[in-house]
């Protein structure tokens, strides 16, 4: 197979999963009573090689979301960002603040006061605003970042007084399950919470989006409320690590 039809039939496949999982997000919405356009598709592109995220924005991708910081630097130059957003969604650590700063348009992955800070302090000095989501560790599993829930409003109010800093909602991954036990309590936890603190109209505290649901997960994210979902394999298919 030469290397244009190898690309056509990259492209064919990436085009026929969006078009799957937006009929699937959309008939989730309907039947949680939410409108389709309620509910944005992220694709996660961590392992993604730059062609086909390509691809997927040429299908209409509009936001996509890394991991990892060397990763996404190491090929954004690549990318056709110019009309599509990049989030960081994996854990941060300071000393990579500096490198992902201003590259990109979110960082969902807050999941400490020590990060906030430092986040504020690195954009402040640049007189920039860095858009965040706290993470959250609905599932209280220790083998994961984020706040937990108990105390989440007594630190959303913190960090929202940090200069630099703009809270736009909440990020939650929900605990992977070996049995036949369901996620939903979990997401219904982060639904309260992103109606609670919506409804106090806090300073500098916009609950515009609740970044929940996964390819594995995301219908039932998306009953519960989500207003963003991450997908990966369910648009790439399955990565090589």
């Amino acid at each position: 197979m030469n290397e244009k039809s190898s690309d056509k039939e990259q492209f064919g496949y990436i085009e026929e999963n969006l078009k799957r999982m937006r009929e699937r997000i959309a008939n989730a919405a309907l039947r949680a009573g939410r409108r389709p356009e309620e509910v944005r598709l992220m694709a996660v592109t961590k392992h993604v090689e730059p062609a086909a995220i390509n691809c997927a924005i040429a299908c209409g991708v509009d936001l996509i979301g890394e991991n990892r910081v060397q990763e996404f630097l190491g090929k954004r130059e690549q990318l056709r960002l110019e009309h599509c957003e990049a989030h960081m969604i994996g854990h941060l650590q300071t000393n990579k603040i500096g490198d992902i700063l201003g590259q990109v348009d979110c960082i969902q992955s807050v999941d400490s006061l020590r990060l906030a800070q430092e986040l504020s302090k690195r954009a402040a000095a640049k007189d920039q605003r860095c858009n965040i989501l706290l993470e959250v560790n609905a599932g209280a599993e220790e083998s994961k970042f984020g706040f937990s829930p108990e105390n989440l409003e007594e630190v959303l109010c913190e960090i929202a007084a940090y200069p630099g800093i703009c809270i736009q909602g909440l990020m939650t991954v929900a605990p992977i399950f070996t049995e036949n036990r369901p996620v939903h309590p979990f997401f219904s936890i982060m639904q309260q919470l992103f109606l609670d603190i919506s409804e106090k109209k806090l300073d500098n505290i916009n609950m515009d989006i609740l970044s929940m649901g996964m390819s594995d997960d995301f219908e039932e994210a998306v009953a519960a409320g989500s207003t963003l979902v991450r997908l990966g394999s369910a648009i790439f298919g399955m990565r090589r690590y």
